[in-house]
């Protein structure tokens, strides 16, 4: 893969527009190379389209590349409800994107954290797989699989299931919180988006000098929470039966101390067509490990087009 960021003269800068999804108008920006295959990137929480900032370079010689800021988020609209962050509504965010860049081609799909998760949502929608053509997922659940994942850890019971149920449920412990009105936001509300580069510093170990948060960051950590009240509880109790035919990519971090990776392990029920990798990555690879990232998404994206028969034009020279 050519590194792009040495050849930013054949780079077009970002072009931003608006695309509306029911009451809300979301904030996407497109660059790269526009004859290249459309690659979607969805951040997570509590981050914006920023964060692909050094996993875009990387892939814009490539690809034409479309970021945006999910609802809540950013530049894109707040809603107030709870509610109004429900999946299913971020998931027809994602389908409104895609339509408007690519409505007569199918994208291919990188996510990282709530991202993923929202994207998970979208490519288990019946004819997915007629608008997404590949997905990465990086740290980031289906809720309803982890929901099924922890439930039948529970039926015929052994040591070992109930371990990996145990240690996924201490990294999840946060979330708890997160769901509690008042308290949850208190952090953020008292000023821990002043000290957020140093607290990736302790959490993740990454190097304060390459995490560059939005100006809403303040904002969008309290308003992202809503994504947790609105969604964990309902998906757990009741998870629901979600499969895809979209081919999927799973990158698994291996030093993710919020996701962990013996979540994944019955997916293949699923999901028939996956692929799993893993890198020596913390929670927040699209900073600490974005060159990995763009690499895996660009080879998984090339073994799908070729797989499928697409005009090699498109395919990596």
């Amino acid at each position: 893969m050519t590194n792009s960021a040495n050849n930013s003269g054949s780079i077009r800068p970002a072009v931003a527009r608006t695309v509306t999804s029911g009451s809300v108008d979301l904030a996407v920006f497109e660059q790269g190379n526009p004859t290249g295959p459309t690659l979607v990137l969805v951040h997570g929480w509590p981050d914006t389209h920023q964060l692909w900032e050094h996993v875009v370079p990387r892939l814009t010689d490539r690809f034409r590349v479309i970021s945006y800021d999910t609802r809540g988020s950013g530049q894109s609209t707040v809603p107030t409800a709870v509610e109004d962050y429900r999946l299913e509504l971020l998931a027809q965010d994602l389908f409104a994107v895609i339509d408007a860049v690519s409505p007569d081609q199918p994208v291919h799909l990188l996510a990282h954290d709530w991202g993923s998760v929202e994207s998970w949502e979208a490519v288990c929608e019946p004819g997915a797989e007629d608008r997404i053509a590949s997905y990465t997922s990086v740290s980031g659940p289906n809720l309803d699989h982890l929901g099924t994942w922890l439930r039948t850890g529970f039926v015929a019971p052994t040591p070992g299931k109930i371990y990996k149920r145990l240690t996924q449920g201490v990294a999840s412990a946060y979330t708890v919180l997160f769901q509690t009105p008042g308290l949850g936001p208190l952090p953020f509300r008292l000023g821990m988006w002043r000290i957020w580069p140093t607290f990736l510093r302790f959490f993740d170990g990454l190097d304060p000098s390459l995490v560059h948060p939005a100006p809403t960051l303040r904002s969008d950590m309290i308003n992202g929470l809503k994504r947790y009240r609105a969604n964990i509880r309902p998906k757990l109790r009741r998870p629901a039966e979600r499969r895809t035919a979209v081919p999927v990519q799973l990158i698994l971090n291996q030093r993710d101390r919020a996701v962990r990776p013996v979540g994944y392990e019955d997916i293949e029920q699923w999901v028939p067509d996956l692929r799993r990798r893993e890198i020596p990555a913390g929670h927040w690879a699209p900073i600490s490990h974005s060159a990995d990232l763009a690499r895996l998404t660009e080879e998984f994206v090339d073994s799908v087009i070729g797989r499928d028969g697409v005009d090699d034009a498109t395919a990596i020279s």
